[in-house]
């Protein structure tokens, strides 16, 4: 496939922006924090006239709700661009969106694209503390917010392990054992990653958090850094309590040099690849594995090369089994460099729009980078659920990778297994597949929750008492993983399923 350099997609403009001030009299709505990213990003291109805007995609937005953001958006810069979109929830849309503007770009059926994000939940939360009526747009709350939730089994929200906080230690402890680690080493090493993260953070200035920790301050229970979900830490999670946007602007590099920009602030779009797994975490055939992110990640190395020559690595960072689990599969070692923005726990989470802050700093990195430069981006939604991986480059790359297909879903189901058949009538003996542990804000143990395996190889779920020392004590054990140890479920009057250890 023919394709013009003149045609070739670049990111052109990156603008974002972070309130932190507590003064609910000046808080901006998220459509407000989202024009100012826009016109960052349109003053950092040189592009003066923003109606000219003809794409626009709006990444779904979870602090305040509007009917019609993109509208909002687009009648708040005087543009009306003939494609508008908004959505869907997922962390891994911002790589999606640019990928799929720029492609647009490509055909010719695009000039100038915005992907953009923005939430204030920081403010939300400081005015529901304190009872204050924000005076902002109209809010719509009628607007569908499908959260990871919604897809999991009855007795996974049952028993609240139906959200990511509580989901993804799932994904860690199953993930640790099967790489032979014991839960010590394995929490050594999110800690080590997670200080590496703050570091970045603090050297960013737009990040919500600038404190740098040490990998002690994020591994070790403290009033500042509670237990939440065993084996994590209130510092190895997500923060969504911010109020932050960011904005991508896109045209084809004939416009941007006809605009008066130096090629050497252009950033080219060279190839990406994208798959799903099942939305409903106990439908997976493996809680150690992701078959979409591995058919993902595969499918970039093979069209990257050598991965770690990269200058520039964004790895989706919610929690840290997936950056770990990320880099081993891209082949990198345990201190490759695997963030340029700071992480979702330190440089802040607007939710669905991480990666949109991501691909603004990766663009100013690649901008100081040396010709011939790349980076990659990967995102992540859901409960490691949606993948998308996006290349970019200082220059422009093959013709064949930027038309490559972006779906790579077959690879990901022609290696995923049947799944286990789900049993949660099943009483008694029954081992650990993988488990976690949840704590209340004040510090105190609340239960565990275990996913079992019986004899007949079926999946169930089940309650570990908080007063149940033994068990807890064997899930909770850092020299050992508990998976594969067995004991005996029954089912409490209530019909709640209990596990206790042999």
């Amino acid at each position: 496939m023919a394709q013009s350099l003149d045609r070739w997609p670049v990111l052109v403009g990156v603008g974002e922006c972070v309130q932190r001030g507590k003064d609910l009299s000046v808080a901006k709505d998220p459509v407000d924090l989202m024009v100012d990213a826009v016109r960052a990003a349109a003053a950092d291109a040189g592009w003066s006239d923003v109606s000219a805007l003809d794409r626009l995609d709006v990444i779904q937005q979870f602090s305040w709700p509007v009917h019609d953001a993109p509208g909002e958006v687009a009648k708040a810069l005087g543009a009306q661009p003939t494609w508008r979109r908004y959505g869907p929830v997922g962390g891994e849309t911002p790589v999606a969106f640019i990928h799929e503007a720029a492609l647009a770009i490509a055909r010719g059926d695009s000039q100038v694209a915005v992907v953009v994000g923005g939430e204030s939940q920081y403010s939300v939360n400081a005015a529901q503390a304190s009872g204050v009526t924000l005076p902002w747009r109209q809010r719509d709350d009628e607007t569908p917010l499908l959260r990871g939730a919604v897809y999991q089994h009855e007795m996974a929200k049952r028993l609240g392990v139906a959200i990511p906080a509580t989901i993804y230690p799932l994904f860690e402890n199953a993930a640790l054992a099967a790489l032979g680690l014991t839960p010590a080493q394995a929490h050594a090493e999110s800690a080590d990653l997670w200080s590496r993260f703050s570091q970045v953070a603090a050297g960013n200035p737009v990040a919500w958090s600038q404190q740098a920790f040490s990998p002690e301050e994020v591994a070790e229970p403290s009033l500042q850094n509670r237990r939440v979900a065993w084996p994590y830490t209130k510092r190895m999670v997500a923060n969504p309590a911010v109020n932050q946007a960011a904005a991508v602007l896109l045209t084809s590099r004939q416009q941007a040099l006809a605009w008066g920009v130096a090629p050497e602030r252009l950033v080219y779009v060279h190839t990406g690849a994208a798959a799903d797994d099942p939305k409903n975490v106990l439908e997976r055939d493996d809680l150690a594995v992701s078959h979409g992110r591995d058919a993902v990640l595969d499918t970039m190395r093979e069209r990257i090369g050598e991965v770690s020559s990269l200058s520039a690595l964004e790895l989706y960072s919610c929690f840290p089994v997936v950056p770990k689990l990320a880099r081993r599969r891209l082949g990198l070692a345990a201190q490759h460099p695997m963030t340029v923005t700071g992480g979702l726990s330190f440089f802040g989470a607007p939710l669905n729009n991480y990666m949109g802050h991501a691909a603004v700093a990766m663009v100013r990195d690649l901008r100081a980078a040396a010709p011939g430069a790349k980076g990659l981006l990967y995102g992540q939604g859901g409960n490691m659920t949606k993948h998308h991986a996006l290349l970019l480059g200082r220059e422009p790359g093959s013709v064949e990778a930027l038309h490559a297909p972006v779906s790579v879903q077959a690879q990901a189901d022609a290696a995923r297994a049947a799944p286990p058949n789900l049993n949660m009538a099943h009483q008694g003996v029954a081992s650990v597949e993988t488990f976690t542990v949840m704590f209340a804000r004040n510090g105190e143990l609340e239960q565990g929750v275990v996913v079992l395996r019986n004899a007949a190889r079926e999946r169930l779920l089940a309650r570990v008492e908080a007063d149940d020392a033994h068990s807890l004590s064997v899930l909770m054990d850092s020299t050992r993983s508990p998976v594969g140890h067995p004991g005996r479920v029954h089912t409490r009057i209530d019909g709640t399923p209990i596990w206790q250890a042999n």
